[in-house]
């Protein structure tokens, strides 16, 4: 199991401790009295979980909003903005929450949040998703992207979306080089689940394509729902 390196983590909670301040709650607060955060990695039912949450009553944030946050402070791991967005609402996913270690900051500053990890049936199968999502989007005849496709792609502004595959790893010579990919995928759900080995009730670890799927999500929300399955959206 992979784990946080000491000094990157002592670094997470220093940044966090200096941005942590009381949060005001958003005005139509759902059971359990915290933020929920989506952090599995884009293409893992991110935009039906959205959904999902939407259909309880749940406040979410503007995801628009969140990727041009992420855009500008990420990368510069400047989480400022990020945390006064979080007062925005009560869940949040996709970019930048499915990025690496944007939980760790989260956590610190929302003592109390409760965590969703989606991830799909295997790291092949989550690969050929984004690369098909991505060929739809960005690329020729449905092909993977290329790196100077993706710096002119028009998504939020250009050089967005070559951002979100660099957070990959990979090189502008092969953008979706498959181990790469496959790589981070599988070492960003392992850091998760090691963060919160020993917290089990505030992260779960959630296949939205696996039987019960939806009856395990409402359960760990605490509500009730007369729904059976979650509402299928974006799918590749």
């Amino acid at each position: 199991m992979a784990e946080l390196k000491p000094r990157l983590a002592r670094f997470l909670r220093r940044v966090a401790d200096r941005l942590a301040a009381p949060a005001a709650r958003p005005v139509h607060w759902r059971p359990g009295g915290g933020n929920i955060f989506c952090i599995g990695r884009n293409k893992t039912g991110t935009t039906s979980l959205q959904r999902a949450f939407l259909d309880l009553g749940y406040t979410v944030g503007d995801q628009r909003r969140a990727e041009q946050i992420c855009d500008s402070d990420y990368f510069k791991r400047d989480f400022q903005g990020l945390i006064e967005y979080c007062r925005s609402a009560q869940v949040f996913q996709d970019v930048p929450f499915s990025y690496p270690y944007t939980y760790v900051i989260l956590d610190h500053v929302f003592p109390g949040s409760k965590f969703i990890l989606s991830v799909r049936d295997s790291p092949e199968q989550w690969y050929s998703s984004v690369s098909r999502f991505h060929g739809k989007l960005f690329g020729t005849a449905g092909k993977p992207p290329t790196a100077d496709q993706l710096r002119k792609a028009l998504y939020v502004r250009e050089g967005f979306a070559y951002n979100t595959v660099k957070v990959h790893g990979t090189t502008d010579r092969d953008p979706y080089a498959k181990e790469t990919m496959m790589a981070h995928y599988q070492r960003h759900n392992e850091n998760v689940r090691d963060y919160f080995r020993f917290r089990p009730d505030d992260l779960l670890v959630l296949n939205l394509a696996e039987p019960g799927s939806y009856r395990r999500f409402v359960e760990f929300l605490g509500v009730e729902s007369t729904a059976d399955t979650f509402p299928w959206e974006n799918a590749t």
